[in-house]
């Protein structure tokens, strides 16, 4: 007998396994250990950590000059990731299941609700998608209707002017001499 495994019966030697991937499955394993036990605040950051790293290829695909998201996990008395400014993931009530919710001004919309990883990941996806879009009409700018072409000022008001200034010279030189005339 030979001392290479065969490929049949030695399930390792089908593919390598990544660290990556143990480390996820580790994290896993210890976020349903915790989320059972006694610590369910850091199940919850655990279970948000991992469906954070599973964003990761989706948040660097957006273009550097996009700001409209600020991807974060908050440490508070309900930890949530934060996708944009009123989106985020919080964890259900049963601590297993992720909650993907929008802030309106009419309230707070669920947009997705699952224990799977990767149907929160589809449902992120869109959500950045739309965002993306509405960005984009956003920015684009209407063109401004052109304006009528300008008259010609006229020039009545400096003819005005100069009539005016005549008339008030004549007048004060009438005045002055009226009273030139009176005086003698």
């Amino acid at each position: 007998m030979s001392d290479v495994p065969n490929s049949a019966t030695d399930p390792s030697a089908e593919k390598p396994v990544r660290l990556r991937d143990a480390l996820r499955q580790a994290r896993i394993e210890a976020a349903d250990r915790t989320g059972v036990v006694v610590d369910l605040r850091d199940a919850e950051v655990a279970r948000l950590e991992i469906l954070n790293e599973a964003l990761d290829p989706l948040f660097e695909q957006i273009p550097d000059r996009t700001d409209l998201f600020d991807r974060g996990i908050s440490q508070g008395e309900n930890p949530r990731l934060w996708i944009d400014v009123v989106a985020h993931v919080a964890m259900g009530r049963d601590k297993r299941i992720y909650r993907f919710v929008q802030d309106t001004r009419f309230g707070r919309i669920v947009l997705a609700e699952s224990h799977d990883v990767p149907a929160v990941v589809q449902a992120v996806t869109d959500y950045v998608a739309r965002r993306m879009v509405e960005r984009e009409q956003a920015m684009v700018a209407t063109p401004l209707p052109e304006p009528a072409p300008a008259e010609k000022p006229r020039r009545s008001g400096f003819w005005t002017f100069a009539l005016g200034f005549v008339l008030g010279a004549l007048a004060l030189f009438g005045f002055a001499l009226f009273a030139t005339l009176r005086n003698m």
